[in-house]
């Protein structure tokens, strides 16, 4: 048997919760550019290498319309970003919530890219489901994105919900502030 392979790579999983109608899409796009600029510098720097080398991102997302895909989208631009994808309900399902058929073409290619897919098991509503995939989220991300407006949640599995339950874990928020529409 051999060895193990020593490897100095560190992987910073990144979960994003968010609105999926938002204002200022290109301002929230900036802001997080800078936000993952600086978490990955901290990371860096906690880790004692300076130049930022060994350090990679896994995104954790379901790739909901609105700030999954923005996160997505920037995320996956940076050099490699993996990306493991949590859906609620079974491809088909999910794919029902997608207003068009652009957004479900985004979907899908950006569901081709992921390196994992989780399905969620069957939950007693929908409602459940979204639950169960937020917190599956926060549970598996070293730290959760957030494109938020800082309000109480909508409903059972919103963003408020699912920000009150990562800092009741522990878990760091990098928070985009937006406009809810």
């Amino acid at each position: 048997m051999g060895r193990p392979l020593v490897t100095s790579e560190r992987v910073l999983r990144v979960g994003v919760t968010g609105h999926r109608s938002f204002t200022g899409v290109d301002a929230a796009a900036a802001c997080l550019r800078k936000g993952l600029r600086r978490l990955l510098a901290l990371t860096r720097s906690v880790g004692g290498e300076g130049d930022g080398a060994g350090t990679r991102i896994e995104l954790v997302s379901s790739l909901a319309e609105g700030a999954d895909r923005l996160v997505a989208r920037e995320v996956l631009a940076l050099p490699g970003t993996t990306l493991s994808v949590v859906l609620p309900v079974p491809v088909e399902d999910y794919e029902g919530d997608f207003e068009t058929e652009e957004s479900r073409s985004e979907f899908e290619r950006l569901l081709a890219r992921a390196d994992a897919v989780e399905v969620m098991p069957p939950a007693a509503s929908r409602d459940t489901a979204y639950v169960a995939q937020g917190r599956w989220v926060v549970d598996h991300s070293d730290v959760l994105v957030a494109v938020w407006d800082g309000r109480p949640a909508r409903g059972p599995g919103g963003t408020g919900k699912i920000v009150a339950y990562a800092a009741a874990n522990g878990v760091p928020l990098l928070w985009v502030e937006v406009e809810r529409t």
